[in-house]
């Protein structure tokens, strides 16, 4: 088992059979996984994650690029203490960082990937094997620091999406999208800024493979060791910081379990249903 709670790996740099037959399982897993936490009221997931150990617990992935720094060191290890506060999850409080050739990659359903500069693009190889992450069920969250729209990394993200899932686009996420729901209701996706409003995303085979904010969520979650906020949030303070804090959550919920919200707003009516028949 990986530190998710995922199968691990049989062997690493495997066939794409083998990754298909991974994520397959991977997804079937986190599905069952929140799946359980839902319905249970996130009570005994808990307990079952500290009876397995640190394998059962969730840890946060960021990719780590060779020319581009994480603009936010600090954000995901908060994102991780706010995630076991807020939920019932269980996590590793410091976060991970993996090259893209990684045979550790596929272990992981979220990747992350921030900045606030441009980025050389990732050798074939690589461009290769993001693809297949992305396609056999991995979510990327990109998050863009740079404060601003257009600017050099949106454009390096854009030419990398393009070699990555070409012929797949950037498109708004709907309002009505279960990412809006998944653990809190929500109407937006703000970070330390509104850059823009609206959050962009690759959707594969009903699923969001990409998402795209341009808001700087990171810099919303960081927070240093003394307990002090390291960036001012604009122009909403302490209630924008909220809601990005409650996007980042919902971000995780999406990755781990997709589509189960839609799914369990059916079951009332499935259960009335049965209740109506002879």
């Amino acid at each position: 088992m990986s530190k998710n709670g995922l199968p691990a790996p049989r062997s690493i740099g495997g066939s794409s059979s083998w990754r298909t037959e991974l994520w397959g399982t991977a997804l079937l897993g986190r599905r069952q996984f929140l799946a359980g936490a839902v319905l249970a009221g996130f009570s005994g997931i808990a307990r079952r994650a500290r009876a397995l150990g640190e394998l059962s617990k969730l840890r946060l992935m960021r990719l780590r690029l060779a020319d581009l720094p994480d603009p936010r060191p600090t954000a995901l290890r908060r994102l991780a203490w706010e995630l076991e506060r807020r939920t019932s999850l269980v996590t590793v409080p410091d976060p991970i960082e993996l090259p893209i050739a990684s045979p550790e990659l596929f272990r992981y359903p979220l990747a992350i990937l921030s900045g606030d500069r441009g980025f050389a693009m990732p050798s074939e190889a690589d461009t290769i094997r993001l693809r297949r992450y992305l396609t056999f069920g991995g979510c990327l969250l990109v998050d863009s620091a740079e404060g601003r729209a257009g600017g050099s990394f949106d454009a390096s993200v854009r030419k990398l999406l393009v070699r990555v899932l070409p012929g797949d686009f950037l498109r708004r996420v709907p309002e009505d999208h279960v990412l809006w729901k998944s653990f809190y209701i929500l109407h937006d996706a703000p970070g330390r800024v509104l850059v823009s409003p609206e959050l962009e995303a690759i959707e594969r085979d009903r699923r969001l493979a990409v998402v795209y904010t341009q808001n700087d969520l990171g810099g919303a979650l960081a927070r240093d060791g003394f307990g002090r906020w390291e960036h001012d949030v604009v122009p909403g303070g302490d209630e924008q910081r909220e809601r990005s804090f409650r996007f980042a959550i919902n971000l995780v919920m999406y990755a781990l379990c997709l589509d189960y919200k839609t799914e369990q707003a059916h079951i009332d009516f499935i259960m009335r249903t049965r209740r109506a028949r002879p």
